[in-house]
């Protein structure tokens, strides 16, 4: 897929080594697709939310609120996604208080392998396939995933269960959960990466995990935090020459050596991360900011706009 598409899919989900930057790719994604006028949902999976303070909003919670024109978001955790699947198959809440909100059941509940996931799983594609008055509820619905390891969890789900299930009502929701998550009309994928070498390593690793295990299909993958190649070869080697010089001139040449060093490796991690991967990297600036809000993200959604 190329990153031309992406937001003309129902459901793109962003995941990678924790710390890459997911949450403001994800943010940076829905600004973006609200640019497009699409309707919004940002889904954040039992975390400390970040996307709505990071867009100038209060956290959801488990309450799907608006933050901005055209992006709404919402934080799914075990708990409350038991309680809204509970009451789509019992109808009455005086029935599901009395059954799920006992403490025995609750008990067993949590020795149920994999529950936990699957509900929060359900409640996510929920939202994506959902519909109003003929039309879907929501243009795009991006999801903030766990990273890595959690991820592959989460979204190896439905085909663990449809491995394991014979029949019933839990494969059937196991059935078209894996026929959305596979479907690459509707949904992709998406990396992030750091342009460093145990970022770049797990990336791979994970690409793998998606693809060949899960056959998920995948988005482009982003380079989170590229340093700017800001010097020729010439003008470097002239700030060399004058790194031993006397302040303020040569503390300042060495710091810009730093710099080119650090984009010089930058860019050799990009290059190792597109030969292990095959398929073209998307970068995202580096950004200096003494507060990461919605100014930092309005600028990696422009970065963004140039390439999708």
């Amino acid at each position: 897929m190329s990153g031309s598409d992406l937001l003309d899919r129902r459901l793109v989900v962003v995941t990678g080594k924790g710390g890459v930057g997911k949450s403001t790719v994800s943010a940076a994604l829905a600004m973006l697709a609200a640019r497009r006028g699409k309707r919004v949902l940002v889904v954040e999976v039992d975390a400390r939310e970040r996307v709505a303070p990071m867009l100038g909003g209060r956290p959801s919670g488990p309450l799907i609120r608006p933050v901005l024109p055209g992006i709404s978001t919402v934080n799914v955790d075990p708990r409350h996604a038991l309680e809204e699947y509970a009451l789509m198959v019992v109808k009455v809440r005086a029935i599901y208080q009395a059954v799920f909100e006992n403490r025995v059941v609750r008990f067993f509940l949590r020795a149920v392998p994999s529950l936990a996931e699957t509900l929060m799983l359900g409640k996510i594609l929920h939202e994506a396939r959902s519909e109003e008055r003929g039309r879907p509820r929501w243009d795009l619905v991006v999801v903030d995933a766990p990273a890595t390891g959690h991820a592959v969890q989460l979204l190896g789900v439905p085909r663990a269960l449809l491995d394991t299930v014979p029949g019933g009502p839990l494969r059937r929701d196991a059935e078209w959960m894996q026929a959305l998550l596979s479907d690459p009309a509707r949904t992709a994928v998406v990396l992030v990466s750091l342009p460093e070498e145990m970022p770049v390593t797990e990336t791979a690793e994970l690409d793998a995990q998606l693809g060949e295990g899960l056959k998920l299909p995948r988005g482009p993958v982003f380079l989170n935090a590229m340093p700017d190649a800001r010097f020729t070869y010439g003008e470097l080697e002239r700030l060399r020459g004058l790194s031993a010089s006397a302040p303020p001139l040569g503390p300042a040449a060495r710091s810009a050596v730093l710099q080119a060093e650090q984009q010089e490796r930058a860019q050799a991690q990009g290059a190792r991360l597109g030969a292990l991967l095959g398929r073209p990297l998307l970068p995202l600036p580096l950004l200096a900011a003494d507060r990461w809000g919605r100014r930092a993200v309005e600028r990696i959604a422009d970065a963004m706009d140039g390439q999708l």
